[in-house]
């Protein structure tokens, strides 16, 4: 029995540390387009490539270390948001020449992705360090 807590703790910790990660990650994203915008347009192939690193990745290892931590049911609904937006900003900036009103979209799905990153940390932080 012991070696079951430990085993959910220790996904816990590891989907928090991946749930910080993606949260940097979004940051980063969003102060690359910044960037993009206001400085250096050349900052725009940074922007596109970096998402590949962690976009779909992060997000997959923190579904398997929340079935490893036994996460409770809003954790699963949180990452299917995650997912969700994922997609959405992939869909956004990849239609904007078909339908230009989709493309504006792109930075008001980033800030919600932020806003749900980062409520992913706070929540899970929660669950984890709570005084019981």
């Amino acid at each position: 029995m012991n070696g079951n807590k430990s085993r959910i703790w220790i996904g816990r910790i590891i989907y928090l540390i991946l749930a910080i990660l993606f949260t940097l990650c979004i940051f980063t994203q969003i102060y690359l387009a910044g960037m993009a915008i206001f400085m250096n347009p050349a900052v725009w192939l940074k922007h596109m490539m970096f998402v590949h690193l962690f976009g779909f990745n992060v997000p997959i290892f923190m579904l398997i270390f929340a079935f490893i931590g036994a996460l409770p049911r809003w954790a699963y609904w949180q990452l299917f948001g995650i997912f969700t937006s994922i997609f959405l900003m992939y869909f956004s900036a990849n239609m904007r020449t078909n339908f230009p009103w989709i493309g504006p979209l792109h930075v008001i799905i980033a800030i919600l992705l932020l806003g749900l990153s980062c409520l992913v940390v706070g929540k899970t932080w929660t669950l984890i360090f709570r005084k019981k």
